[in-house]
């Protein structure tokens, strides 16, 4: 493609679409969109169960493994990533969740002006189409439509009975920036059908003459001369080829697939690139560290006398009605996402707000991607918000096909523990509370008989695995930050023309679901690109 471009973007996942959306809607500018996976063109992309089916299917999730965890007694994770247009909010949980206000007063505390609440929230409203009438947290009329879960399970509701008794009030909206209390999650769905940024941002304008979508390339670097970044090549179908970029070329790649880029580019750690035998142009120590993620631990729980999704799609029977509800009425099981009861809580009076989040899920199984158990059974996950250790992401040799090696380190650090440790504790006083205790609950994971420290944390250690929400890999921060890759408008550090818009900018994880704030970084970048081309 010898072509050039205002505005190359790297990847169509939830980020690269708000981008492309943004940037193309001036007509001036000629962007050019590079998406290593395909088309949403199976159904199981759209009918909010297909998570079932999605992840751990090489046509939907990038398969990605991480190494081997000492924390998690050297267990190696599944890591799904979405390998379509939408990236993993195709096959992520559906669930709207901006986080707290603290964690973006937490950015600005750090030095990075106009990354506070006040600041980003008028973004998260940009974007949202919320069903409900617009209230000072919530505005119809933008892209990411906004909804509630279209069925109501019993047990799910039993358990915010019991959450409340243990502090958890019921609450109706996660999203006004304190996000304590119990409650139904809202979710990326339009009348019972997945909302994925490229059904919202993306597919809408690509009839644009102006902006250019190419699928299933595997974009090999970033072109970087005298210090500027220039373009990108990449290769598809075994074929190679180069654009050149008049204005910016943005990496929207993803807190996974951006630092290995940056990498493959020359921009990392120089003792790192000189032993994969790669070129450095810019010493860049923090590329790929900083590897924030929420372990979540999922205690399964047996139950009696109370409907949940294992039963029903171990029913033959039942699954046809199944279908037939949700063809006629886009309502049932089949419309639900995995998580549709969330909570947030204090797993100890020593944290100012909640540090912990409950994703409860009227099903079980071993993990996603595999079968459903063939018992009656709920799951309480829990996952702490704010973990103190660190992991890294990093290309794993010079090879742009080679996958990714992926350390997230869970439980690396003592005060990781602890948290674990308590969050299960309170699983059980929940569980144990009248309202789900009706229900008979068999603790079948962990299923330790003691309750001491050692017993639960090694109990941890075998249940935790990824909720999915690495961030962090190519952090903002000052200058006098040596690990900083990008500065306070996302340009990366050394680097002319080279502009990090997605979850790998994240100085710290935020407080809850990280899909909106992602987007929500890209709302904000194509604003500042904008401004700078003005």
């Amino acid at each position: 493609m010898n072509q050039t471009f205002d505005y190359i973007i790297v990847g169509a996942g939830s980020a690269g679409c708000v981008l492309a959306n943004r940037l193309s809607a001036d007509p001036r500018n000629r962007v050019l969109v590079l998406e290593a996976g395909g088309n949403d063109d199976w159904i199981w992309f759209h009918i909010p169960v297909g998570y079932l089916f999605s992840i751990g299917n090489p046509r939907a999730d990038w398969m990605y493994e991480t190494q081997p965890v000492p924390g998690l007694n050297g267990r190696s994770l599944k890591y799904p990533r979405g390998r379509v247009i939408g990236g993993s909010s195709a096959i992520n949980a559906m669930i709207y969740m901006r986080g707290q206000a603290a964690d973006y007063d937490g950015w600005r505390q750090l030095g990075l002006n106009g990354w506070g609440w006040d600041d980003v929230l008028p973004l998260f409203l940009a974007q949202e189409d919320h069903i409900a009438p617009p209230t000072e947290h919530h505005r119809s009329g933008g892209e990411w439509r906004v909804e509630h879960p279209r069925m109501r399970w019993a047990v799910l509701d039993a358990f915010a009975q019991a959450a409340a008794l243990e502090g958890m009030p019921p609450v109706a909206d996660f999203n006004g920036g304190d996000n304590a209390g119990s409650g139904y999650f809202q979710v990326n769905q339009k009348a019972g059908v997945r909302w994925s940024a490229a059904r919202g941002f993306l597919k809408p304008v690509l009839g644009r003459p102006n902006l250019k979508l190419q699928t299933g390339v595997r974009v090999d670097r970033v072109l970087i001369e005298d210090g500027r970044a220039v373009g990108a090549a990449w290769t598809r179908d075994g074929q190679a080829f180069e654009a050149r970029a008049s204005g910016e070329v943005v990496l929207a790649a993803g807190a996974v697939n951006t630092p290995r880029l940056l990498e493959l580019s020359g921009v990392g750690d120089g003792a790192r690139l000189a032993t994969l035998g790669i070129d450095a142009v810019r010493h860049a120590p923090g590329v790929g560290e900083n590897l924030q993620d929420h372990l979540q631990i999922r205690p399964v729980y047996k139950v009696s006398g109370v409907p949940t999704m294992n039963a029903l799609y171990a029913s033959l029977w039942r699954r046809p009605l199944m279908a037939l509800e949700y063809a006629a009425l886009r309502r049932g099981p089949m419309s639900m996402a995995p998580s549709q009861m969330g909570a947030f809580a204090r797993s100890s009076p020593d944290h100012e707000s909640p540090n912990l989040q409950f994703h409860v899920q009227p099903l079980s199984l071993e993990r996603f991607g595999e079968p459903l158990h063939p018992f009656p059974a709920i799951t309480i996950s829990v996952c702490n918000l704010r973990p103190t250790s660190r992991g890294s992401i990093h290309a794993a040799s010079a090879d742009p096909a080679a996958p990714p090696m992926i350390q997230p380190n869970y439980l690396d650090t003592d005060e990781d523990g602890r948290v674990a440790v308590d969050s299960l504790r309170l699983v059980r006083r929940i569980v144990r509370q009248p309202p789900l205790a009706r229900y008979r609950p068999d603790e079948m994971k962990p299923g330790f008989p003691v309750d001491d420290d050692a017993g639960l944390l090694a109990a941890a250690r075998d249940l935790g695995t990824t909720i999915f929400h690495p961030v962090g890999t190519a952090k903002m921060g000052l200058a006098s930050d040596p690990n900083a890759v990008v500065d306070e408008r996302l340009r990366v550090i050394g680097i002319e023309g080279l502009r990090i818009a997605d979850a790998s900018v994240m100085p710290r994880i935020t407080s809850g679901n990280t899909n909106s704030p992602t987007m929500m970084i890209a709302e904000k970048a194509a604003r500042m690109i904008a401004e700078d081309r003005r």
